[in-house]
């Protein structure tokens, strides 16, 4: 059996990384563009005209990663003659800027400000409507060039978008394992290998033995060995198992979770982590498991029930129309091992939310 396993060109990780983001990128190109979050611009722009290596011009994200934003952004990157992309910000701007470097045909330099999910790493973007609901998945031919998170950035984030991470995290063993033993392709169209697979488990036990922690040390902006490893498994871990090992139903669950306008107020990872724990419930994992899964999640913050994610009053038409959304076909669920079906979908959500309520 062949098997494939793709990783970014570099990761650099610490307390002050933004510093040596001029020396990377003078690597890379002589006239990059770098896509801002509007969020952080005031905080990151400063640091930014401190480079004195070369000149990176900025432009701001409209904030949905979405063809639309993507074509105005290319017609500017076009009219500048850039070389380079550089995305600064959350998941939907690095996916953005993915994206248009990909359009371009330049390479990308990924900074994300947030370790809220494990988009940072993999050669895909995922694309949403300019409304933000799901709309397909941009397999991209090659991964970042540099994924560079700066931790202070991080820890200077609200505490949420780092447990929004532990969510997105949360789910890489589980549909890495489902992968591995339905012998499904990856991201690539091949299954991974064994370092896929170890690197997904990895990312599963750092988030038990260090969350609560890492969780502590940001709410008090603080940086300390935990967090770095949580952001590490939130960023690198999650990524490079997500990628290299293989989705399953946590994620095409969350996509149908779009498609009901309650959720749009809530982070990705949080809503997969709703579709971790239904994940759970419907390969039928073991009971000590499954609590595991439930009180990691109660622990550090993470939604447990459908309120959690807006949907205190959903119907049982809508979980219908979730659950149809998750198993249409080229959804990952079918990566599973186990049966699936819209009903036992709606099922799995309706005795998870059950769960969550007893907490």
């Amino acid at each position: 059996m062949i098997t494939t396993s793709i990783f970014p060109g570099r990761y650099v990780q610490g307390a002050g990384a933004l510093d040596l983001l001029g020396e990377e990128a003078a690597r890379l190109g002589k006239a990059p563009l770098a896509l801002i979050d509007r969020a952080i611009a005031s905080l990151v722009s400063p640091r930014l005209e401190a480079i004195t290596t070369l000149a990176i011009a900025r432009e701001t994200f409209g904030g949905e990663c979405c063809d639309p934003e993507i074509a105005r952004l290319q017609a500017i990157a076009e009219a500048k003659g850039s070389d380079l992309i550089i995305g600064i910000g959350g998941g939907k701007a690095l996916d953005t800027a993915k994206a248009l470097a990909h359009a371009l045909r330049v390479p990308v330099i990924i900074v994300p400000t947030l370790a809220s999910t494990d988009a940072p790493c993999s050669a895909l973007s995922v694309i949403y409507t300019p409304e933000g609901a799901f709309q397909r998945y941009l397999f991209l031919p090659q991964n970042p060039q540099v994924v560079l998170v700066d931790s202070a950035l991080i820890a200077a984030a609200p505490a949420r978008f780092l447990v929004a991470g532990m969510g997105d995290a949360l789910s890489t063993w589980f549909e890495a394992e489902d992968a591995r033993v339905k012998g499904a392709g990856n991201m690539t169209g091949r299954p991974g290998g064994a370092t896929a697979h170890a690197l997904a488990r990895l990312c599963y036990d750092t988030l038990l033995e260090y969350g609560e922690q890492a969780l502590r040390a940001c709410e008090r902006q603080v940086v300390t060995p935990a967090l770095e490893r949580i952001i590490e498994a939130n960023t690198l871990l999650s990524g490079l198992g997500f990628e290299s090992g293989g989705l399953s139903a946590a994620h095409a669950i969350h996509n149908g979770l779009t498609r009901l306008h309650g959720t749009h107020g809530f982070w990705h990872g949080e809503k997969v982590a709703i579709g971790t724990q239904a994940l759970t419930i419907l390969g039928g994992r073991p009971p000590a498991l499954v609590e595991e899964v439930y009180g990691f999640c109660a622990a550090v913050g993470l939604p447990t029930t459908l309120a959690g994610i807006g949907l205190a009053a959903v119907t049982d038409a809508e979980l219908l129309e979730v659950a149809t959304a998750a198993c249409a076909e080229g959804e990952t669920i079918h990566n599973a091992p186990y049966p699936v079906s819209p009903a036992a979908v709606v099922a799995a959500l309706k005795a998870g939310d059950a769960i969550g309520r007893a907490l």
